[in-house]
């Protein structure tokens, strides 16, 4: 069957498998739409691969977390990490599948991506509605040269609980004591400003519609759009850019293992190099798997992603997770993740 990537879905068909001829059900997951890019391209790598599906609804972190507690999919996907406390409350594992970077896009006319820049305290006024104006000095002061309109600024948020919001507004709650004292940082907060989009699909399209619009979405909705993205100055000072690179600059002094539930925050890292709103999507399943076949095949297919999908996850500028981490995801997945009657399923 082939695979069909639709209204954020994933969908593929069941298949016999191994020598036994055990059949294996596919993978349901939902969640995060910050990853969406990567598990469609990864979930149609693995059909071919070995014959197992992926149905993943990318409805935002919020939903996602709603989901794998209700115990309605195999997995959740989440960029806002659950706290330690909540992990054990509701019997479930967490790990990073994947590290990217979220983006402010523009649609302003003669600008093109990149060419614009803002400094944190400066996203945080605009969205705080402080600065209205495109010409504003506050504005004009970093971007020399660039025409700027007098046009109003319309700000586009997201709609709905989400992860990629999650990493906005902790990124700004960090820049801005204004910000962090009137609006705060999670995955859905009561928004001073702006027009809400659903997922970092509605807010790009929102963005693409309406002229003179500033939005966040995850850098590969940036770029299959051809929309006008801008540099952010970091943490040291230095104005860079969104690609693999300055994301993995900001990734590369997580501690994973030292962090409970492997739950790293990466927004405004030091590094010369970082990208200030950098941050990991995390998979939630469940330390007891009623349906054994299914947990196990959530992490066969990660551990696949892991081994086989690094490039791919290169080219639309995601950073995949290091070996290392891998190492210790499957660490983890073989002293939690058991069936009913108490058997690790991972070996």
């Amino acid at each position: 069957m082939r695979l069909t990537l639709s209204h954020g879905f994933i969908a593929a068909a069941a298949f016999a498998c191994g020598l036994s001829q055990a059949v294996a059900a596919d993978i349901t997951g939902a969640g995060a739409t910050f990853p969406y890019p990567i598990y469609a391209k990864w979930a149609e790598a693995y059909k071919k691969a070995t014959g197992v599906g992926m149905n993943y609804q990318s409805i935002g972190s919020g939903g996602g977390i709603a989901q794998i507690k209700a115990k309605t999919v195999d997995f959740g996907a989440s960029d806002a990490p659950l706290k330690a406390e909540d992990l054990q409350k509701e019997g479930l594992l967490q790990f990073p599948a994947i590290i990217g970077g979220v983006v402010p896009i523009v649609n302003l006319e003669g600008i093109a991506p990149g060419q614009l820049r803002f400094t944190g305290p400066l996203l945080a006024d605009i969205y705080l509605g402080k600065i209205k104006n495109w010409n504003d000095k506050a504005i004009a002061d970093i971007n020399p040269g660039a025409k700027l309109p007098a046009d109003p600024i319309t700000v586009v948020r997201r709609s709905d609980g989400s992860g990629t919001t999650f990493l906005w507004t902790d990124y700004l709650s960090k820049v801005s004591p204004e910000w962090k004292q009137k609006v705060g940082a999670s995955t859905a907060v009561a928004w001073p400003e702006g027009v809400g989009g659903k997922g970092n699909e509605g807010v790009a399209a929102y963005v693409q519609r309406i002229k003179g619009s500033i939005g966040y979405v995850e850098y590969a909705y940036a770029k299959k759009n051809k929309m006008s993205f801008a540099g952010v100055q970091n943490r040291d000072g230095q104005f860079v850019l969104p690609d693999d690179e300055t994301f993995q600059a900001a990734a590369a002094g997580a501690d994973w293992k030292g962090t409970p539930g492997m739950g790293v925050v990466l927004t405004d890292q030091a590094g010369k190099a970082s990208w200030p709103i950098t941050g990991a999507s995390f998979i939630l399943m469940h330390n007891k798997q009623e349906k054994a076949a299914n947990g196990t095949e959530v992490m066969k297919f990660f551990d696949w992603s892991f081994k086989n999908g690094a490039a791919m996850a290169s080219e639309l500028d995601y950073v995949p997770i290091p070996n290392v981490v891998a190492k210790q995801i499957a660490d983890a997945w073989k002293a939690n993740v058991k069936d009913a009657g108490g058997k690790a399923l991972w070996n």
